[in-house]
């Protein structure tokens, strides 16, 4: 019996349940194995895909836990793939008030996620407006390590672009050069100012830029110059442990007033650097991190 609903087939634990059995695993990029009896997803792929445990999951399925954060809530409309709409009502369910217009959203909505499932294993992540990972998927860790080892709270590039503190990196485990590191540098900070002027009353992206002001002199020279862009395209090299060296073209694509960013790493088709990449989606995340 779920804990804290007050109409039957209504509470928190309940639409969790009925969203994940109406969410068939190939529209989530995930294989199907032929005798499988659920239709929808299983409390361990959601769990996957949230970035929470199965036990977790469970709990919340159960009306044993009734108040997520607001970050699993987010997480969990992700890996979901609600609307708007239903997002909204996932976070009033969980007694928290949903993202306003004037927030950077972490939601992808479900047209976005269809065609990220079916990239197939090109290395591909979503960043928020604010450099906040917020979506990757398997080619993605098995080319950079696995970012679900981190906290969430810890997983943006620009934090780890102009570190405050000597902490190890978070998104990537291995060795990443660039072609041209300070116009990466540039580019991410002039982004995050064009960011301000979207979303004016975002506290985590006023907090990250006061932040890193505060604490990174390279991030604080670029800031005060005052440039508006965006981060488009680098080419970068990964000191990748299963396969040695992989160059890669990494291009960004910005989505719509969300200004969500999909970075897509590829090689050059036919390159030995081609081979490599489809060995290590081969391999998995899992073997790349024994190596």
């Amino acid at each position: 019996m779920e804990l804290m609903s007050t109409t039957p087939g209504t509470g928190l634990g309940t639409m969790i349940r009925t969203w994940r059995d109406r969410l068939p695993p190939s529209a989530a990029g995930l294989p199907v194995a032929r005798g499988r009896r659920a239709m929808g997803l299983r409390r361990e792929e959601l769990a996957e895909l949230a970035g929470v445990s199965v036990d977790y999951v469970v709990r919340l399925e159960q009306g044993r836990a009734t108040t997520p954060s607001a970050s699993v809530v987010a997480s969990l409309a992700r890996a979901l793939q609600l609307s708007t709409a239903e997002r909204d009502h996932l976070y009033w369910l969980a007694r928290l008030l949903p993202p306003t217009d004037g927030a950077i959203s972490d939601h992808l909505p479900p047209g976005m996620q269809r065609v990220l499932a079916r990239l197939g294993d090109v290395a591909v992540a979503v960043f928020a407006a604010d450099w906040q990972l917020v979506w990757w998927n398997r080619g993605w860790a098995a080319l950079l390590g696995d970012p679900s080892a981190s906290p969430p709270r810890l997983r943006n590039f620009a934090h780890d672009r102009f570190p405050v503190d000597t902490g190890p990196a978070r998104l990537a485990l291995w060795p990443v050069t660039e072609a041209d590191r300070e116009a990466t540098d540039a580019a991410v900070v002039s982004d995050l100012r064009r960011a301000t002027g979207r979303f004016p009353q975002d506290h985590r992206l006023a907090t990250l830029i006061r932040e890193l002001n505060a604490g990174n002199e390279r991030f604080a020279e670029l800031w005060a110059n005052g440039e508006v862009a965006a981060h488009r395209e680098n080419h970068k090299t990964i000191e990748h442990p299963a396969v040695g060296p992989v160059t890669v073209d990494c291009d960004v694509l910005t989505e719509g007033d969300s200004e969500h960013k999909i970075v897509i790493m590829t090689a050059v088709p036919g390159s030995e650097d081609e081979t490599k990449l489809q060995l290590v989606a081969i391999t998995g995340p899992a073997a790349a991190s024994r190596a």
